[in-house]
């Protein structure tokens, strides 16, 4: 959709979710769907090209649901079904419950594709379903094509899952850590405040101008190995594979810009990490209750994904 637009979303956004968290008037608060709501209406905006309400109930209960598929996809039964998937044909089990909230949300995508087929202009199209229907148009009479209608809906249904709970995790693991190294918070802030004050939009550009902010980040994302179980990114040896030729790749410890093999949402994923965060503590200072001692920055649950111990967020205004 471009970085432009995809940034003013972001933008947008932040001002959203400041003003929701200004709200809580410091009292401790849960941060886990302050986070989830605006990081999920990005990825709103970037399949439906449309935001919803912090107090829509659909919008709450999907996020819900999305937070549930992750733990439940994280849990030892659901690594049990990944490894003998014949289980999930023995009822009862919460692998049942899972599957529905699943289809619900498919059939919640299923109803915005005729939204979009009535307003559809092939020379202009506003979000991921306007591209998809452009292109399953264009392949219609290739057998073989990847662009069916039932793809459109799991490929949203894929978005929505690893753009949401990844990027709103990632943010609620950062702040945690944040809280409990409060110096590591402080040296943010004033590398902010030179930069950017506390007035202005962050952008993607002011990122090569805030290297500590920039090295935290990526050091957050780093530590928490959000997603353990994936497969390795780098190579022992070189390989062919379908005609290319993979060098050798080790893990280099060096904080440097890597090659192009990535994450199809990581440069999105970057932006709203780097967005959200710097226009928190643009306006934030973060503690909690029991003070930094009591933040335990060990996962509480470990499988598929690490995904932090819940905390009380106390966030006073600058």
């Amino acid at each position: 959709m471009g970085r432009k637009r995809m940034e003013g979303w972001i933008q947008e956004e932040s001002r959203h979710l400041l003003d929701t968290i200004n709200e809580t008037n410091s009292a401790p608060v849960d941060p886990t769907f302050y986070l989830s709501r605006a990081v999920s209406n990005i990825i709103c905006a970037l399949v439906f090209g449309q935001r919803f309400s912090y107090e829509d109930r659909h919008f709450l209960h999907l996020l819900q649901v999305f937070t549930g598929v992750l733990q439940f996809g994280s849990s030892t039964w659901a690594q049990l079904y990944n490894i003998f998937p014949w289980l999930v044909e023995l009822p009862p089990g919460k692998h049942l419950k899972v599957m529905n909230d699943v289809d619900e949300v498919m059939d919640f995508s299923r109803g915005k594709v005729p939204e979009h087929k009535d307003s559809l202009d092939p020379d202009n199209p506003q979000d991921f379903i306007d591209c998809f229907l452009i292109r399953l148009k264009q392949e219609k009479d290739n057998p073989s094509t990847e662009f069916h209608y039932e793809n459109l809906i799991a490929s949203v249904l894929n978005i929505f899952l690893a753009g949401t709970e990844s990027t709103s995790t990632t943010i609620r693991y950062a702040i945690m850590l944040l809280i409990k190294h409060p110096e590591i918070q402080t040296r943010m802030q004033k590398e902010i405040d030179t930069v950017i004050g506390r007035e202005r939009s962050p952008s993607l550009e002011d990122r090569k101008s805030l290297p500590f902010t920039h090295a935290v980040i990526h050091e957050v994302q780093r530590y928490i190995d959000l997603v353990p179980l994936n497969f390795p990114y780098y190579t022992t040896h070189q390989i062919t594979f379908r005609g290319y030729t993979i060098p050798k790749v080790m893990m280099n410890k060096l904080f440097k810009k890597q090659g192009k093999r990535s994450c199809v949402g990581k440069f999105l994923a970057r932006m709203e990490l780097f967005i959200f965060l710097v226009s928190l503590l643009q306006h934030f200072t973060f503690t909690t209750p029991g003070g930094p001692e009591s933040i335990d920055s060990t996962p509480e649950i470990s499988g598929f994904a690490n995904l932090p111990r819940k905390y009380q967020l106390i966030a006073t205004p600058r």
